[in-house]
């Protein structure tokens, strides 16, 4: 659950800090059962129930002097065997007796800087593309540690969460891939308002969410 934590010259409020379970859990239609996200314009949500991150870019960031356990990225899953290539927008997957479906990429914010004491942490990770990605959950249901992630159907756009990061963060003119990505039904509503309004000619201010603006403005 959300803790407070120091940060410049005050505390704040942050879910980040998450410690491995042993027993099974509820999962409902925004969150497990347990958990909870502070910051709840950036995160949660039914297009956000779940914080997925793949087990695979573990040693780089070890390489980068970071210090890895499980949920190091604040993550309600930690997996292996996808990585954010080969999972698609709308990919369902079966996990306990829940069904879960991809919704968009992770988009790492400010609190991940807090939490390792590095500034351009949250940036590096959108650079590598190392993100993770969220589901949304289809059938609630009950998950234990030991639960596989069963495939149940793959997207047939195959909108892959790396190519859905490189039109955000990279092609952010790119008027064809964001439509083609607008096309998916299975698009999360967040990122759907965010490249209607590229399309409309505006752009979304990262600032806050990468740095903590706001927060940085509150402690001087």
């Amino acid at each position: 659950m959300p803790q407070q934590v120091p940060y410049l010259k005050k505390e704040i409020l942050t879910g980040i800090h998450k410690q491995p379970v042993q027993e099974a859990i509820k999962l409902t239609a925004v969150c497990f059962e347990g958990d909870g996200q502070a910051d709840l314009v950036h995160h949660g949500g039914e297009d956000k129930a779940v914080c997925v991150y793949p087990f695979e870019h573990y040693a780089y960031w070890e390489t980068q002097g970071l210090r890895m356990g499980f949920g190091a990225f604040g993550e309600n899953l930690t997996t292996q065997g996808i990585v954010e290539e080969n999972i698609h927008i709308g990919d369902t997957f079966q996990l306990g007796t829940a069904i879960v479906q991809v919704s968009q990429p992770r988009q790492s914010c400010f609190k991940l800087s807090v939490k390792y004491g590095l500034p351009e942490l949250p940036l590096q990770v959108q650079q590598t593309g190392y993100t993770g990605f969220y589901f949304r959950v289809l059938q609630e249901g009950v998950v234990a540690p030991s639960d596989s992630l069963i495939c149940m159907s793959k997207h047939p756009a195959a909108l892959s969460i790396s190519y859905a990061n490189q039109i955000m963060h990279v092609e952010k003119t790119n008027r064809e891939a964001m439509e083609r990505l607008l096309a998916a039904p299975e698009l999360s509503s967040s990122w759907r308002a965010t490249f209607v309004k590229r399309l409309a000619g505006l752009e979304t201010d990262t600032a806050e969410r990468l740095t903590g603006r706001a927060a940085n403005k509150e402690a001087e």
